[in-house]
């Protein structure tokens, strides 16, 4: 049976395997980044109308930075960041489907934004007033020893960031499909790749489902 490789940081990627093993896939986290909290201190909350979180692991790893801040509605990028924001006492005010350009088409663009964020984070376009924090960070792992075993597997690319990192890792990709949850992380893998798909949706659903109809597509005769 094909494996899926599961790349992007805990406690993601136990969940992606979780997932993975509704679809009926046998998967196995090989993380190749690490998140680890940043040092911060919270702007005054009275200089902003909303907090923007384009990733649950803001929440997870803002820390005591976020108690002066649960007065500030959030708009969250996806359903799992909001989740996340629930759970952590904050009023969610909106939810995305796809990307940060997506969400903030649906934003006031006279609200001022506090965006808590990764230090490598998407720039945007959008012309709202928005204030980045950053209050984490993904660090690269040395290589994983689960990459040697690397064989006729689908990887699921989650960010440019894994598709770049994957990259560097492997040199003998032929035999290795891709599956990247945008063009852009699609992109940053390169090619020699058995092939490589980004899913119709920036989800980890769509990213699943994706990955499910190669693992059971029929070999060639």
């Amino acid at each position: 049976m094909t494996r899926v490789l599961v790349l992007r940081p805990e406690p993601g990627a136990s969940e992606t395997v979780e997932r993975a093993g509704e679809h009926g896939l046998e998967a196995v986290s090989i993380p190749l980044f690490k998140i680890e909290p940043l040092a911060w201190t919270a702007p005054g909350v009275d200089s902003f109308d909303a907090l923007l979180l384009t990733s649950a692991n803001a929440v997870r790893h803002g820390g005591e930075g976020l108690d002066s801040l649960r007065a500030l509605p959030v708009y969250a990028v996806g359903p799992a960041t909001a989740d996340a924001a629930r759970e952590a006492s904050f009023e969610i005010a909106g939810v995305g489907s796809a990307d940060i350009d997506t969400l903030l088409a649906t934003v006031d663009p006279k609200l001022r934004l506090l965006h808590l964020c990764g230090e490598h984070r998407r720039a945007t376009s959008a012309p709202h007033a928005i204030t980045s924090v950053p209050v984490y960070r993904s660090n690269a792992l040395p290589r994983p020893a689960g990459l040697d075993r690397a064989g006729a597997d689908v990887a699921l690319i989650h960010s440019p960031r894994a598709g770049a990192r994957l990259a560097e890792l492997v040199e003998h990709r032929g035999s290795i499909a891709l599956v990247a949850i945008s063009a852009a992380a699609a992109d940053a893998a390169g090619e020699g790749w058995a092939s490589v798909h980004a899913a119709d949706r920036p989800t980890d659903e769509a990213l699943l489902a994706l990955a499910a109809r190669l693992c059971n597509k029929p070999a060639a005769k």
